[in-house]
């Protein structure tokens, strides 16, 4: 494989955050993960936690895994999220900078050999935790909803993950 194609290439691929399971991450060394928030915590521009959610997250502190916010929203809707769910965040991370990884493994106390990130988007989640050595995991969106920029960025995304699956690298 390429290392242009490597670099946006999950090491996991998912339906959804609560197909992930403390075994799975536990069974590769892991003892932390970044997650992060719209469209993979909670349905883009929004502070809900759905019960479904807030009980994957009660799951993984019970396991001992750490879990952190890493997101490039503002800091008041991390922040309230964060905060219901009793786990500290970056916000404003400008994913997939490595500055905001380097805060959220400062946060975990956890090396990037032992740390997870989870998020539905290549180049931000995936291609950002691929630079830090982390677990990278992907995820579908949890909704249809989001910023237009990032509509657009998805037709990029669409045809990268097509070549990935062309390429047997990922099963789409």
């Amino acid at each position: 494989m390429s290392k242009m194609w490597k670099r946006f290439c999950p090491a996991l691929h998912l339906q959804k955050l609560a197909d992930l399971t403390p075994d799975v991450l536990q069974a590769r060394g892991l003892k932390g993960v970044m997650l992060d928030l719209d469209n993979t915590l909670v349905e883009w521009g929004q502070v809900q936690i759905a019960p479904e959610t807030a009980a994957w997250v009660q799951e993984m502190k019970n396991a001992g895994l750490k879990l952190c916010i890493i997101s490039n929203a503002l800091e008041d809707r991390v922040k309230i999220v964060g905060e219901k769910l009793g786990i500290p965040w970056v916000a404003r991370a400008v994913k997939p900078r490595k500055s905001s990884f380097k805060k959220a493994l400062a946060l975990l106390g956890t090396a990037p050999g032992e740390t997870a990130t989870v998020g539905d988007q290549i180049f931000t989640d995936v291609w950002g935790g691929n630079r830090m050595a982390l677990f990278t995991i992907w995820t579908r969106p949890l909704s249809q909803r989001e910023l237009f920029f990032t509509k657009m960025v998805r037709r990029l995304e669409k045809l990268v993950v097509k070549q990935l699956t062309k390429k047997g690298i990922i099963s789409d």
